[in-house]
């Protein structure tokens, strides 16, 4: 009787599927690590926001630049750095300028309307796509696309009529913008590696918050959280996207990755008893929906994309 589990051809063909069931774990993982970005920062008690960017940037930092190291040695690390170029640099400032606003953001406005905002990403880099370099946008996308702008609007709408601050919303919306924008160099420019390019952000981020800060002491208590905001939520979110993007289709990284956003109101409102108002839940379910739509038509369009991998920059928080 023949080995077939021990047989070449079994072997090729089980070892992708391995691959993507590890990818589709570590992309899961990625969102949920960042899913609890808005729930960690509310523990803390520091009163300047730009004391909280420098030590959450530093941290995430001192991890990717470790997680660098480890997988890729000192002269990889080095390399990396080298090859990811202007476009490298551009992605590592768009993710400054994200990161910054996120922190200073939550003291304006609630954790819901700033992650549902986000999920409109991946849509809002299309239109940025199609602005800056013509590609060619399906009708199916232009509907979603404008089924996001209306579901922002909605959540907008509140700082309008002063419900909420219109800070507190535009830095939302500085966000995506950054984060679209982000996406739409890595798509155009493949060459860049993620890693080094947010880290280089988190070192940008932690340089100009050091100018800005009113005192770098803080308690162990929020030093022990801002590790966590910076090493686990940041850092290590990002290090288990980088890694599992790779091996799953960048439609179902995408998939995996709107978790972020649907996850990180729930902790919010499970422990801190953040409640999102109600614009902001019609809004944000107008968004989600658009992406969730979107991403299902492309699935049907074609069973697996041409090419798997990274097609943009995730949106850590």
């Amino acid at each position: 009787m023949t080995d077939t589990a021990s047989s070449p051809d079994f072997v090729a063909s089980t070892a992708p599927q391995r691959e993507e069931r590890i990818g589709f774990l570590l992309v899961f993982l990625s969102a949920l690590m960042w899913s609890f970005g808005g729930t960690i920062a509310r523990f803390i008690s520091v009163g300047d926001s730009w004391t909280v960017i420098f030590w959450r940037s530093v941290w995430a930092a001192a991890f990717l630049i470790s997680f660098m190291i480890w997988r890729d040695g000192w002269r990889g690390m080095v390399r990396m750095f080298r090859d990811m170029g202007l476009p490298g640099l551009a992605v590592g400032f768009c993710f400054a300028i994200a990161s910054t606003s996120f922190v200073v953001a939550l003291a304006y406005t609630t954790v819901a309307n700033i992650l549902l905002m986000q999920a409109g990403v991946p849509l809002l880099a299309a239109l940025f796509a199609w602005a800056l370099f013509r590609e060619k946008v399906s009708v199916v996308t232009w509907v979603a696309i404008a089924a996001v702008i209306a579901g922002v609007s909605i959540m907008v709408s509140e700082s309008l009529d002063g419900a909420v601050s219109p800070i507190g919303d535009g830095l939302a919306l500085l966000i995506a913008f950054m984060f679209s924008i982000a996406t739409v160099i890595t798509r155009r420019f493949s060459s860049v590696r993620m890693t080094p390019a947010t880290c280089l952000g988190t070192i940008l981020a932690a340089g100009f918050a050091a100018s800005q800060a009113s005192t770098f002491t803080v308690s162990a208590a929020d030093m022990g959280f801002l590790f966590l905001f910076g090493v686990v939520n940041l850092g290590l979110g990002l290090a288990f996207f980088a890694t599992g993007a790779r091996l799953i289709p960048a439609a179902i990284a995408a998939l995996l990755g709107t978790f972020e956003p649907i996850l990180g109101p729930i902790w919010v409102w499970l422990i801190h008893s953040e409640v999102p108002s109600g614009r902001t839940i019609v809004g944000g379910a107008v968004v989600v929906t658009a992406l969730l739509v979107h991403i299902a038509l492309e699935f049907k369009r074609q069973a697996r994309p041409q090419r798997a991998g990274v097609t943009g920059v995730p949106s850590p928080n």
